[in-house]
This record gives structure tokens, C-alpha cells and sequence, in this order.
């Protein structure tokens, strides 16, 4: 547009200098007869004037052709070229070009400033571990580091983040047990607010340290409760003597109230053990174990609770597995946890809405893994968040305790093996465990 107005406004120039000097010549004409002399000096000077016109206008008009050149390197982007001087000896021209050219080289440095940026923050998105995800102004996904892209269960880790605010972060997991820090945050480009979502697997070193500080925890809280407990147990203990004090019928009441009491104390310090035993689980020791025999030992162990409860317990489908390294010990306790949770998912259920209680095992191959489940026909998992199933203390049992399912994830996790829990199609609840069949160095089981 520039461009064509350019050169609309040269021609108008010109057309006027040109108009002008052809009404001067036909005027001058007229004295032609008279004085001859008169008449070609007046022309000789019109061609003088017209030439002269046509030179200032020419100068006149060169910045506009300069403006009209940078305009276009500019929508080019082409901010490495240069403008070149004409060298008619215009200073005030000169220092136009000067400025012009000055102009296009900060352009061209800023764009390698931020050229360089750029391909700094693309390099650091491509290598960082931790998932980030940017939104465009409608709030669609616009951007994916790879880490982000390779995240199985993504769909399902934004709707756990949808409600959470600004500049702050939560806890989150995935149905395979995986545990992430997410943060969101916000930043600003073209003066408007963008938002992003960055994602961190607990990896090892920060389980390591949530589980130092579940230590500390537990020691703390061990200590005071025990000392309370024990302190409660004698004064309780020193209560019962006065029973015979009291008539038979008062005696009776008191001794039940106090024991009930002794019952709960008890109780409480049994609790505080068992979460003192998940928080102080060893270290594995891996020594080669078949997966399936270790299930069948523990298939043997709950046949008859599961008989007089009215279960099945038993293989659905079962194939050969070579030894894997495993902490027999620590497999085989998660195992029992998991059987007998499901024992209690499946009875319960069973008393809500009739039918036949199971509990069924299932070992199959998957590529390069053996995949263990334990799958009951109980639906202790609906409208439950996935997130909260993994969580110290939450439990769906009434009169839970919320530790069997944190020593089951401690042992996997500590073994490094991957695992699920989530409700399969058939409306039953299905805890998948993962063993590797390829370990380092190219050894096979």
C-alpha cells in the first residue's frame, strides 16, 4: 500500500511540474513574433527551470523510496540486509539511511538474542524428566515436551489438576500407581495470561526423602503414644482392684467400662506398630523366586478363611514363569494384604447386593513383563478417586486403618515394579502387578 502510494504521489509530482512548464511554454509562445530573442531565452530558462524541478523532486522523494525499501525488508523479516547509500552528498539523507540501517541491525540482534533463547528453553523442554504442558489463550493444549507426551495416563492427570488454582501444587497418582507432584502456573505473552501444568514423578530419591520424613514421623508418634498407652494400661490395671469395692451389679459395669478402655488402648498401640512396621520395611533382598509359587503357598493359606466365608479362591488363567529376583518375604506379605483385602472387598459386597463372592489370580505374559492380578468380585472402588487410593490413612473398610494398601505400594515400589488398581469391565476390582522379564546386562527370565 506504501509502496503504491509512492508512486501515485511521484507521478502527481511530475505530472504537475510538467503541466506547469507546458502552460509557461504555450504563454512564452506568444511573444515568438515580437521578440524572437525574448521568446528562446524564456525557453532556454523554462527547460533550466523544468530540469531542475525534476532534480529536487527526485531528491525530495528519495527517503520515500528508502522508507518504502525498509518497509518491505521489515515485513520480510529480513532484518540482516542493509540499505546503501546513493551517495548524492545529502547529509540529512544520510543520517536517514544511517538510522534505518542502525534500526535493522538491533532487529537482527534481538532476533538472534532471542533465536538463542529459544533454542535453549526447546533443548531444556526436550531433556528435562519433569512433564510440562502450555495452554493457548482458549485453554487448549499447545505445547508438549516429550516427557508430557509419553505420559500413558495424561487425560486422566489433567482432570485431577482442573480445579486446582494459580501457582499452587498437590499430590497426584495414576491408575498403574504412579505418584507425581503437579504444579500450575501462569505466565504472560502479548500482554495476556497463559497458563501451563508441570508434572513430576516421585522419582526415587524424593520417595526416599517423603519416606525419611513418614520415619521421623512415626518415631515421633510412636513415642508419645506408647508412653501414653503404657501409662493408661497401669492406671487401668490399678482401677480393676477396686471392682470388688463395689456392689456385684456396679462392680460388673465398672470392670466392662475399664476393660473396654484396655481394649482401645491396646488397640491404639497395635495401630501405631503396624504403621512403625511400613514406614521401617527393609531393604529387598533379591534372590530368585517363581511368582507362582509363591501365589499358590498363599492361595493354600486362605482356602479355608475363604471357605467358611462363602469365597472362591483360585487360579483364572496361569501360565509358567521362570525365577525373578525378588524378596520372597516382602512379595509374599504385600500378596497376603492383597487377598485379604480383597476377602474383605469381596464379603461385603457379597452382603450389599447378594451374588457369588470370588477371588481369582491371574498370571499371564505381556511382551516383556509377567503380569500378576488379583481380582475380586468385590466393588469397593466406585467413586473413589484414584488419587486417594494410595494415600496414608484413607481407607474404604469401615474400622479401617488405611495401611495395608501404603505397605503394598512400599514393598512394590521399593522392588521397583510396576502396579495397578482400578475396576475392570466386568464391574470386579483388579490390583495388577508387573514383574520384568529383562533385567540389566541382557539377562532373561
Amino acid at each position: 500500500m506504501v509502496g503504491h502510494g509512492h508512486s501515485r504521489m511521484r507521478i502527481h509530482f511530475y505530472s504537475y511540474l510538467a503541466a506547469l512548464h507546458a502552460l509557461l511554454f504555450v504563454l512564452v509562445f506568444y511573444l515568438f513574433r515580437d521578440r524572437p530573442w525574448v521568446f528562446l531565452g524564456l525557453e532556454v530558462l523554462l527547460v533550466g527551470s523544468f530540469l531542475l524541478g525534476v532534480r529536487l523532486l527526485r531528491r525530495a522523494l528519495e527517503p520515500l523510496g528508502y522508507t518504502q525499501r525498509l518497509r518491505e525488508l521489515l515485513q520480510d523479516q529480513d532484518y540482516a540486509a542493509r540499505l546503501r547509500d546513493s551517495g548524492n552528498g545529502s547529509d540529512e539523507l544520510s543520517q536517514l539511511i544511517g538510522q534505518f540501517n542502525a534500526l535493522l541491525g538491533s532487529l537482527h540482534a534481538e532476533r538472534l538474542r532471542i533465536g538463542e533463547q529459544q533454542g535453549f528453553l526447546d533443548r531444556l523442554l526436550e531433556a528435562t524428566p519433569s512433564a510440562v504442558i502450555v495452554f493457548d489463550f482458549d485453554g487448549h493444549i499447545s505445547l508438549l515436551n516429550p516427557s508430557a507426551a509419553a505420559l500413558r495416563h495424561r487425560e486422566h492427570l489433567l482432570q485431577q489438576m482442573a480445579s486446582l488454582p494459580d501457582g499452587a501444587s498437590t499430590m497426584l497418582s495414576d491408575p498403574d500407581g504412579r505418584r507425581y507432584r503437579g504444579q500450575r502456573g501462569q505466565f504472560h505473552d502479548r500482554g495476556f495470561a497463559r497458563r501451563f501444568l508441570l508434572l513430576e514423578e516421585l522419582t526415587e530419591e524424593l520417595q526416599s526423602s517423603e519416606r525419611a520424613t513418614y520415619e521421623k514421623l512415626v518415631r515421633v508418634l510412636g513415642h508419645e503414644v506408647n508412653n501414653t498407652v503404657a501409662a493408661t494400661g497401669s492406671v487401668l490395671e490399678s482401677l480393676l482392684f477396686y471392682r470388688r469395692q463395689l456392689a456385684e451389679a456396679d462392680g460388673e459395669d465398672f470392670a466392662t467400662a475399664i476393660n473396654a478402655v484396655k481394649r482401645r488402648n491396646a488397640s491404639l498401640g497395635e495401630f501405631i506398630e503396624r504403621f512403625a512396621h511400613v514406614a521401617k520395611l527393609p531393604a529387598p533382598e533379591l534372590r530368585p523366586c517363581a511368582v507362582q509359587d509363591v501365589v499358590e503357598d498363599i492361595i493354600y493359606l486362605y482356602r479355608e478363611p475363604c471357605r467358611s466365608r462363602g469365597i472362591s479362591i483360585g487360579w483364572r488363567h496361569r501360565v509358567e514363569a521362570g525365577p525373578l529376583p525378588l524378596d520372597r518375604h516382602l512379595i509374599e506379605q504385600a500378596l497376603q494384604n492383597l487377598v485379604k483385602n480383597a476377602m474383605e472387598a469381596a464379603v461385603a459386597t457379597q452382603q450389599e447386593r447378594g451374588g457369588k463372592a470370588s477371588i481369582e489370580l491371574e498370571l499371564v505374559r505381556e511382551a516383556d513383563s509377567m503380569r500378576l492380578s488379583v481380582i475380586d468380585s468385590g466393588a469397593r472402588l466406585a467413586g473413589v478417586p484414584t488419587s486417594q487410593l494410595f494415600t496414608p490413612f484413607f481407607t474404604t473398610k469401615k474400622g479401617g486403618q488405611g495401611i495395608g494398601l501404603l505397605l503394598v505400594r512400599e514393598v512394590l515400589l521399593r522392588h521397583g515394579l510396576a502396579h495397578r488398581l482400578a475396576p475392570n469391565a466386568a464391574g470386579e476390582t483388579s490390583f495388577d502387578i508387573w514383574f520384568p522379564l529383562v533385567f540389566p546386562h541382557g539377562n532373561v527370565a
